[in-house]
This record gives C-alpha cells, sequence and structure tokens, in this order.
C-alpha cells in the first residue's frame, strides 16, 4: 500500500512515484499486474487526480509503465522497466555518496557505514 506524508516537502507525485517503485521492488506488485485508475487511485489517497496522473505519466515516460486505452495503467515487465526503478531508487544514493565524498569522507568509511546500516536492519 502506497502512504502519504501530506508534511513532507516531497511533492506528492514523487511521493507516489516512489512508492508504486518501492512496491515493485519487494514484490508487493509484478510486471504485468494492472495499476488502479487514475481516479481509483485518488479516491483512495485522498489526492487531485491530476497528481496521480502525473505520476503516472513520469512513470510511463521512464518505461516502468504503460498504458493501455480502454484497460488501464500497468507495470511494465521489461529489462529497460528494471533499469529505470534501479536508477531512479540509487539516485538520492548517488547525491549522498558525492556529498560525502566532496567533504572527504572516504571510500572505506562509506563501506562500513553502509555495513553497519545493513547489519541494524537485520536485527
Amino acid at each position: 500500500m502506497i502512504q502519504l506524508d501530506y508534511r513532507s516537502s516531497v511533492p506528492i507525485y514523487d511521493q507516489l512515484i516512489n512508492g508504486i517503485i518501492r512496491l515493485k521492488m519487494v514484490g508487493a506488485i509484478k510486471g504485468g499486474d494492472s495499476l488502479p485508475s487514475v481516479r481509483a487511485l485518488a479516491s483512495q489517497l485522498g489526492i487531485n487526480p491530476n497528481t496521480v496522473q502525473k505520476a503516472y505519466a513520469i512513470l510511463e515516460e521512464k518505461g516502468i509503465i504503460y498504458s493501455v486505452s480502454g484497460k488501464g495503467s500497468f507495470l511494465s515487465e521489461d529489462e529497460k522497466s528494471d533499469k529505470a526503478v534501479m536508477e531512479i531508487s540509487l539516485g538520492g544514493f548517488k547525491e549522498a555518496v558525492e556529498e560525502a565524498h566532496k567533504r572527504g569522507i572516504s571510500r572505506e568509511a562509506l563501506i562500513s557505514a553502509i555495513d553497519e546500516m545493513y547489519k541494524e536492519e537485520i536485527k
């Protein structure tokens, strides 16, 4: 399920995009699965349908979803989709690594921090 944080500085459409990507990454939705209609999702989340349409348009532009006229939107199941999902997922990470590098944090320190985060998550 997609959850929105209305207090976040992240735009709602970006939260929708991230939510759909997260559902794909954890296997809650798979390639070929249909997505809720724009109106249904907007109603379910209590947001403007234009916001959902914008998120769907961005996802379609990136090849993550596709639309079939009269049938709705579906999650893509090709390699291009998987690559786009990975790029979006790692986007913030890449920025954080670049910023850490600019601040003089070594590669080894970054890897150690990542390892520590994974250990804490596993517990």
